[in-house]
């Protein structure tokens, strides 16, 4: 066998004996960070209740409405939604404007909401995203911030455009 080979092949045998190995998350790793452990610490401290807490992720051309958990459970557990809105309208949709309001509908992407209402258990499709999502009846909501910042990531940025990735084992449905 020439050098090279027996080069390669020791270096691929290498490569196979570590790739299986997997290593606990060191303190410096975001899930561990201090804004990880602050922001666990606020979900527990919430008081219980019959509503969700609710997270308006608005992406351009997506029928979605957001990401809804339970109150103490925290972002992993929330499921991304279609709101319904044969009760009562959502925050910055057209449907609730009064008679000759004009202009833009203001943006709430990144609020949280208390939000009173619940899953039809139907799945509805959204075509631009090419997503099947639970079903939300929305009944009503109150603002609870208006600036919440980051909803699985402090590093996190929101692509407009694109849906981001959510954070691992979240029950999160993504377009294949």
């Amino acid at each position: 066998m020439g050098r090279h080979l027996k080069i390669t092949i020791s270096g691929v045998f290498i490569v196979g004996l570590f790739s299986g190995c997997q290593t606990t998350k060191p303190e410096g790793e975001p899930a561990n960070s201090p804004a990880h452990q602050a922001r666990l610490q606020a979900i527990l401290a919430e008081d219980p209740g019959d509503f969700y807490i609710g997270r308006r992720y608005h992406v351009e051309r997506t029928r979605y409405w957001g990401y809804l958990r339970r109150p103490r459970n925290g972002w992993q557990t929330a499921k991304l939604v279609i709101m319904n809105e044969s009760r009562k309208p959502v925050p910055d949709s057209p449907l609730g404007r009064s008679d000759g309001e004009t202009g833009p509908v203001q943006p709430d992407h990144n609020f949280e909401y208390r939000i009173y209402g619940h899953y039809s258990g139907k799945d509805a499709y959204d075509p631009n995203s090419n997503m099947v999502l639970p079903e939300f009846i929305l009944e009503d909501y109150e603002l609870i911030d208006s600036e919440p910042g980051w909803l699985f990531d402090p590093r996190e940025i929101h692509p407009s455009r694109r849906l981001q990735p959510g954070p691992e084992g979240s029950e999160r449905e993504t377009a294949p």
